[in-house]
This record gives structure tokens, sequence and C-alpha cells, in this order.
């Protein structure tokens, strides 16, 4: 994956880094990937909600 652009939010910003984890992985590896991307986006979202 090309370099992440930086959104200044550090939960997201690490969110994001994790998907070039994905790169060459195998399709049970990419979705263990996605999934826990997808779960700290959510609480990233969540939190917000909450202020």
């Amino acid at each position: 994956m090309s370099e992440v652009p930086r959104t200044g939010e550090a939960a997201v910003d690490e969110a994001l880094a994790r998907l070039g984890e994905a790169d060459g992985a195998g399709a049970e590896q990419r979705a263990e990937v996605y999934e826990d991307v997808h779960a700290r986006l959510a609480a990233t979202l969540a939190e917000l909600d909450r202020e």
C-alpha cells in the first residue's frame, strides 16, 4: 500500500496504517486486518458521539 495520508487524529491514523498489513496477505489475514480496522474506526466514531 502506498503511504497513508495523515488525518491528524491518532486513532484514525493508526487504523489506516494497519491497512498496509493486508498487502500481500492471504484472504484470511486480509479479512482479519479489515475487521480490526473497521472495529477501530467504529470505536473512534462511537467515542466522538459520547463527547
